[in-house]
């Protein structure tokens, strides 16, 4: 993939999860700028996403740890894990939230 591409699977994947946020039961904010996307929870723990374009990977860091998430055959899969992106932040933002979370 080259940057464009890149840029826009990361843009793709901010809007998506900002407007599952406009429509979420759970109270989580958030805020973009810059490559930078954070999730502000009501106890005031964060997830943060970010851009890490020189490796076209995808960061985010929860609470608890880091994942670094690669494009492969059409999705983002963590590196470490191999778990697909969305199962991931639909987990790490119910475990944060102290409560069932889907933004998938």
């Amino acid at each position: 993939m080259n940057d464009s591409q890149y840029h826009q699977l990361v843009e793709d994947v901010f809007m998506q999860l900002e407007e599952a946020l406009d429509v979420c039961e759970v109270d989580i904010d958030y805020e973009s700028a810059e490559g930078i996307l954070t999730l502000e929870f009501p106890n005031k723990s964060k997830i943060i996403l970010n851009k890490q374009a020189p490796l076209h990977q995808l960061w985010v860091a929860t609470k608890y740890n880091g994942h670094h998430f690669n494009f492969q055959q059409d999705v983002w899969i963590d590196e470490r894990t191999g778990v697909e992106f969305w199962s991931f932040i639909d987990e790490a933002a119910s475990k944060q939230a102290e409560q069932p979370v889907k933004l998938s």
